[in-house]
């Protein structure tokens, strides 16, 4: 683990644009109309209908989507009672917490109040701006009263993060820990060290899960909460325990199962460890020093199941597992409270979702190739990808159910893709692909079926009935890391195409290939040897209809492809030239940029070829072609042979396509800043209409424009490359391609298979 100095942390916070948040405008706002219907006069008439109906605030404002993160600073991280403004980091941290795992927007607020009464007048106040307000890092016993009080009082969902967050998720850590050690929770004996707001919230919520409370024993700095103490709270009284034999920590965790810490670093000895009962559970929660660091405890006890609160250990209980996506849920359905049974409904689907089999993308972030649920993963990491789909999905259910929310739902599918779309996880675009896809699954080949790139994508583009995968490669050697990723290949055919068995099938294409080429100098013996490479095999099965699509490129170089592609299976008839295009999925559109991977210097003849094929691809995805073939110039003022060679290829685009919208040569500020090129070049055959496609002057700019985006992780999601102008579906795949970008890439595949399909079968019919 990185360790993080106070230098770092402070220049951090206070390089660039000081602190960690910003407010962004959603709307346009360059022109006088923009503005006028922003503010005055347009703002009036939204304001009439919420005056008319106080719901409607969530139709035409940010209030469903605005989240208040309020605190008095009594009571932030592990440093106490700071102040209010000391804990403004904390409060802006959180906030882009909500942000980036939520789609969350916050306003932190710092009150600096700290009598309950004047706080909570405070917080009802402003409360009508927000759609709910995460109380945070506010001290026992006032936050107690503070939250009852505003639950009480507000219509949104009131919840202090401090006590819910880590009870939900340490509840389910329980849950799953007693399945994996195969325990009872109604007969486990619970110590909880600690009595503050956590503490309680934790213990009742382990309680509704059917722990018993004489089974468990609370502690606070005095030591074992027993009910002959005097001048306890109401909420320690809750949890006094009537046994006379226990007032130390050491006697209450001799024999227990479960230890759950609360409290501070170091308290845990090892001796008390070695006196619990079998398959202990540790749940060593003081942040950032553990009430026993990992290695004792293990050293102590090798059967323990141990969670703390930091990232470099298993099992790490991270409220940001969980109170972005319950407030989510909360606000899609206009919520009037954060109620019991949407934590329950939290606990579960977290609990749940560590049984499922983990995402690549998990794997990759921890540089493991296998988590599976157990001892080491019994809690979802942080950065799982589905836990906004579960864990919203089953909180906004269980506010529909328990009668607290304004607004139902109705496809609860329709509304997770909504939620992956909404932190980039999935795109309409290709949320589309992948439904498209699946009703018309293909025969797609993969060339590199030992790559473990290939090899998950096979078996994920499989369950998601993308495609019928076709692996090709040494299949002991497949199956033997298939099982070391602990992945499914059942039911996956894999042709091992240097197998002897398969002598038979290398010459036949060898002899197919031949006859094709063999005014080309081409012999059967050296077609034959060919057959022992992947991407010739690989694109023969395609040729001969063995197969219906062929993916390639995590091993091969394009050059090398390219050359195979051409020998095996050709450029179709009304073309002279094929390429490849990026789709970049970004928040302002969907771009289309060609050619990205095969004609590195092309002349007029090319460009011509490159914008006709990148319309029809742009047709293929069911958008209308809007062209501009992009230069360092515009409209001639440049006469370089660059320029001219641009210029030559719109003339022959707009001569052929009339009634095309296509133009240049332009610069790419011009292309795609629609008021400025209309002011500038009112004559432009793209006037009032928003460039949806990029034509480049050659390779290295049109493969510079996207992979720029790519590295300084811009947001947007970017599809390719995709091939244009084959006469069978053979499709590339970058050098370091994901798990997900190659998914991205068989979903085209497949789809372009079933229109060639279509298309030849119209074709027989006439």
């Amino acid at each position: 683990m990185v360790k993080i100095t106070k230098e770092a942390a402070l220049q951090y916070h206070e390089s660039g644009r000081p602190g960690k948040i910003e407010v962004k405008p959603t709307k346009a706002y360059r022109t006088q109309t923009d503005l006028s219907l922003a503010y005055s006069p347009g703002v009036a008439y939204p304001c009439l209908e919420i005056q008319e109906n106080p719901d409607a605030a969530y139709r035409y404002t940010d209030k469903g989507n605005l989240v208040a993160v309020i605190s008095n600073g009594t009571a932030v991280l592990g440093l106490g009672d700071i102040g209010a403004m000391s804990g403004k980091p904390v409060m802006e941290g959180k906030g882009l917490l909500f942000k980036i795992y939520g789609g969350i927007d916050v306003f932190d607020i710092e009150v600096n109040e700290k009598d309950p009464e004047k706080f909570c007048e405070a917080v009802e106040k402003i409360a009508p701006t927000f759609g709910g307000i995460n109380l945070e890092d506010i001290k026992a016993p006032e936050c107690f009263y503070i939250e009852e009080r505003l639950k009480r009082t507000l219509d949104i969902p009131v919840m202090h993060d401090d006590q819910h967050g880590t009870a939900i998720i340490s509840a389910a850590g329980l849950k799953n820990a007693m399945e994996v050690i195969g325990k009872d929770i109604t007969k486990v004996k619970i110590v909880v060290n600690g009595a503050g707001a956590a503490a309680i919230s934790c213990t009742k919520l382990y309680m509704a899960l059917g722990a018993r409370k004489e089974n468990i024993v609370m502690l606070d700095s005095k030591g074992v909460i027993t009910s002959d103490r005097p001048n306890l709270t109401e909420e320690k009284k809750f949890f006094a325990t009537d046994r006379t034999d226990v007032h130390t920590l050491a006697e209450a965790v001799n024999e227990a199962d479960v230890f759950v810490g609360l409290s501070k670093g170091n308290v845990l000895s090892k001796d008390m460890v070695k006196s619990m009962a079998k398959d202990p559970v540790i749940f060593a929660l003081a942040n950032p020093v553990p009430e026993i660091s990992y290695e004792d405890a293990m050293d102590a006890r090798p059967d323990v199941l141990m969670s703390t609160g930091r990232t470099d250990y298993p099992n790490q209980i991270n409220n940001v597992i969980g109170f972005p996506y319950i407030f989510r849920g909360a606000l899609d359905v206009h919520a009037t409270a954060i109620n019991e049974e949407m934590k329950l409904a939290a606990v579960h689907a977290i609990a749940d979702l560590a049984k499922q089999p983990v995402p690549d993308v998990v794997n990759d972030v921890y540089k493991v190739n296998n988590l599976t649920f157990g001892r080491d993963y019994f809690i979802p990491k942080p950065v799982d990808p589905r836990l906004i789909t579960e864990v919203s999905a089953a909180v906004a259910k269980a506010a529909i159910e328990s009668g607290v929310a304004r607004k139902k739902i109705e496809d609860w599918e329709e509304y997770k893709h909504w939620l992956s779309i909404l932190l980039g996880q999935e795109t309409k675009l290709t949320q589309k692909l992948y439904s498209t896809a699946a009703a018309h699954p293909q025969r797609v080949v993969f060339a590199e079926g030992v790559h473990p790139t290939m090899l998950k994508a096979a078996v994920q583009a499989k369950s998601e009935g993308i495609c019928i995968p076709i692996l090709l490669g040494n299949d002991e050697v497949i199956s033997k890391l298939a099982a070391s990723l602990d992945l499914n290949i059942d039911g996956i055919e894999i042709v091992n195409l240097r197998h002897p068995s398969e002598q038979e099938r290398r010459e036949r294409y060898a002899r197919i290939l031949t006859e094709k080429r063999q005014r080309e100098g081409y012999t059967f013996q050296e077609a034959n040897d060919k057959m022992f490479e992947r991407n010739y095999f690989g694109m023969m099965m395609v040729e001969t209809g063995e197969a219906d699509a062929f993916v390639t490129g995590l091993y091969t170089k394009y050059s090398n492809t390219i050359k195979v592609v051409n020998e095996v299976i050709g450029i179709r008839p009304e073309y002279k030239h094929f390429g490849a295009m990026h789709i970049i999925n970004s928040p302002k559109g969907t771009l289309y940029i060609a050619d990205t991977l095969v004609n590195e210097n092309p002349d007029t003849e090319t460009l011509v070829d490159i914008a006709k094929l990148a319309a029809n691809a742009v047709r293929f995805f069911n958008e209308k072609p809007v062209i501009s073939m992009i230069s360092h110039s515009n409209f001639g003022s440049s006469q370089s042979d660059g320029a001219q060679k641009v210029k030559n290829a719109v003339e022959q685009m707009q001569e052929l396509y009339p009634d095309l919208p296509i133009d240049g040569e332009l610069q790419i500020g011009f292309a795609l800043d629609k008021e400025l090129r209309d002011e500038q070049y009112p004559f432009t055959r793209l006037k009032g209409k928003d460039v949806n496609t990029l034509i480049y002057p050659n390779l290295t700019s049109a493969r510079s424009s996207y992979k720029m985006l790519q590295m300084l992780g811009a947001d947007a999601e970017i599809i390719g490359p995709i091939q244009m102008g084959l006469n069978k579906p053979i499709h590339f795949i970058d050098f370091g391609s994901s798990v997900r970008d190659v998914v991205n890439i068989v979903a085209v595949a497949s789809i372009d298979a079933y229109v060639d399909k279509v298309k030849s079968n119209l074709s027989a019919a006439e």
